[in-house]
């Protein structure tokens, strides 16, 4: 049923979207280890557009190694100049998953837009790869994202054709995702809350870490996705 309603852009790879928290504190981890559970051997590429933070890209790098045992590879995407390099085209396909950080939708968008690396990604997802997405990324991810600038949107990625993302969600607090649904050609959104995550994978596969809701149309109801209990995995 799930995978009816959450449709993603075709192919063989997995796309992760996580609603945010923590690394540091161990709040990202339950979403972390079920997406490298899935990834195969070699180093997770890491892009740092949203943010443009040079501690948050040494940090997680520490966390990815000791407590996910694998190697970060960041790859340097910070302005748009720099997803029209070749040769960071090329990283994103080298290495075995792509980690797109959290910060600002507006400025991995901007980055990003119209790019051989936006191009690169797309095709992972396509291929059999793996794309990550925290928080502002996560939100990057759909057909429409929010921007930094009140009451405005920007065009997402568009991994999700029909879809929109309000990730940090809290669903007593849902107007910025409903008001998201008003905008044409958007027909379902995703409120993923702080150390939750969506992974969508290839023939329609769905699955949950913690717990997501689920809404078609702005005045449509809110729809629980949790993660099966011991007893029904």
């Amino acid at each position: 049923m799930i995978a009816r309603m959450i449709e993603r852009i075709a192919g063989q790879g997995w796309l992760a979207l996580l609603g945010g928290g923590e690394f540091s504190f161990g709040e990202t981890f339950d979403a972390d280890e079920a997406w490298v559970a899935k990834t195969p051997p070699g180093p997770i590429g890491f892009i740092p557009a949203a943010s443009g933070s040079n501690d948050y890209v040494r940090h997680f790098g520490e966390y990815v190694s000791e407590e996910l045992g694998r190697e970060l590879e960041v790859i340097p995407i910070y302005r748009s100049r720099d997803s029209r390099r070749g040769r960071n085209a090329e990283r994103i396909a080298a290495v075995s998953a792509v980690y797109l950080g959290g910060g600002v939708a507006d400025h991995l968008l901007d980055a990003l837009a119209g790019s051989p690396a936006a191009e690169a990604l797309t095709k992972k997802i396509q291929t059999g790869g793996m794309v990550v997405a925290i928080a502002a990324a996560a939100q990057a991810a759909g057909r429409i994202a929010r921007s930094i600038a009140p009451g405005q949107t920007i065009p997402g990625l568009g991994w999700l054709p029909e879809g929109v993302v309000e990730p940090n969600f809290d669903p007593g607090h849902d107007r910025r995702l409903r008001k998201l649904l008003e905008l044409p050609g958007i027909r379902w959104g995703l409120g993923i809350p702080p150390e939750s995550a969506v992974l969508l994978g290839p023939d329609g596969v769905v699955e949950i870490v913690g717990s997501a809701f689920y809404v078609e149309g702005p005045a449509g109801e809110m729809e629980v996705l949790e993660e099966p209990s011991p007893d029904e995995a």
